[in-house]
């Protein structure tokens, strides 16, 4: 057989027939290659491949657009922010994108921009998309109010991730929205540990991630029958952390906390060794994310790992079928998994017949001294 008309002397773009030429199959054949259909063995699908790449063909995909009424891009709509949890999620969306053959267009919102989500899905729209995924918005005022109402109205499919959705359209799809059931996991880990309450470090409010978090923690302790303490609010980060640790550090009834992220966890952790505390000894401290320090500051971190990975695999396979099979009913969901990584950080609550901590804040020598970080000396416990 005659090998690549494309690099003959001829300049122009190698097309599906001169695939199809070198392959020695039929041009509905490298169709049904591109498009993943069945019924293409997996030797016929070897041999399209690699005419293909020895062609540098690539697809039309404006053609291809013009052919199906789509355009085979999804929009991302993110929170422009260097956190650990939203940019792990998003990272996660553009791996699997990636793989489905759809191309990714993503536009970052900023905390206080009037424009907003709105303004980020009317670009989107305006380029041309075939499905929105929002990722982890945070509560605008007019985006979603107490009533459940919404003033974004779209006519393509919309996969919200992590929240409530803000937005009306001919279907909307939620995926990891399981925050609550991750806190109660973290909750009742300390209760079982033997603490009588434990207290809350939570995220700012406007997220509703950190509400899910603060209401999982509340749920468990309600359902124990427990004290449920005064929340502690901090911003995500371990500055926050640490100013919260140097308030609860004033409480001796604090003999456990659950944060609702791993680095205001951290400055925590910092803020009562500061007050001359023992971590876990005289307070437990679970963490929320499982960032990759965690296993490696003193002590290491019990935290909850987030499943950012997971989430973004079901909420893009279920988007991208809804995108493709609009007349077929939406693919079920499954709850994201709940995986506690159990570190060095909990232990049971001091004795109730140790002698008082006294000293909180007169014991700062012992515990200001710089400590390096130390490695996880054993395995992760998962449940």
């Amino acid at each position: 057989m005659t090998r690549g008309t494309g690099r003959s002397g001829n300049t122009a773009a190698p097309r599906s027939v001169d695939v199809a030429r070198l392959a020695g199959v039929s041009q509905k054949t490298v169709s049904r290659v591109f498009n993943d259909e069945q019924y293409v063995s997996a030797e016929v699908r070897r041999r399209v491949l690699e005419a293909a790449e020895e062609l540098g063909y690539r697809r039309n995909n404006a053609a291809r657009a013009l052919a199906s009424g789509r355009t085979r891009s999804i929009g991302v709509v993110t929170l422009g922010t260097a956190l650990y949890g939203p940019a792990s999620l998003l990272m996660g969306v553009e791996r699997v994108v990636r793989d489905t053959g759809y191309a990714l267009r993503v536009v970052n919102t900023m905390e206080g921009d009037p424009a907003g989500m709105a303004g980020a899905v009317d670009s989107l729209l305006d380029q041309g998309v075939d499905g929105i995924v929002i990722s982890e918005p945070i509560d605008e005022e007019g985006a979603a109010g107490g009533d459940g109402s919404t003033s974004l109205r779209l006519d393509i499919p919309v996969l919200v991730l992590g929240a409530p959705s803000p937005a009306a359209a001919p279907l909307v799809l939620t995926a990891g929205d399981g925050a609550d059931l991750m806190a109660h996991t973290a909750t009742e880990h300390l209760l079982n540990l033997g603490h009588l309450t434990v207290h809350h470090l939570a995220g700012p409010q406007r997220w509703f991630a950190a509400r899910d978090r603060l209401e999982g923690w509340r749920a468990t302790l309600t359902a124990h029958g427990r004290p449920v303490p005064p929340v502690v609010e901090g911003d995500w980060s371990a500055a926050s952390g640490y100013r919260a640790g140097r308030e609860l550090a004033e409480n001796s009834d604090v003999t456990a906390v659950f944060a609702a992220n791993d680095d205001m966890a951290i400055g925590l952790i910092r803020a009562l060794v500061e007050a001359g505390l023992r971590v876990p000894e005289d307070v437990s401290v679970v963490g929320f994310d499982d960032i990759p320090v965690a296993a490696y500051v003193t002590p290491p971190l019990t935290t909850v790992r987030q499943p950012f990975d997971a989430v973004a695999q079901e909420g893009l396979k279920r988007l991208v079928h809804a995108i493709e099979n609009p007349s077929a009913a939406p693919l079920p969901s499954s709850p994201p998994p709940v995986d506690l990584i159990v570190r060095s950080s909990t232990a049971p609550p001091p004795s109730r017949t140790t002698p008082a901590r006294g000293g909180r804040t007169a014991a700062r020598s012992r515990g200001g001294a710089h400590h390096p970080p130390l490695p996880n000396g054993g395995p992760s416990t998962h449940h």
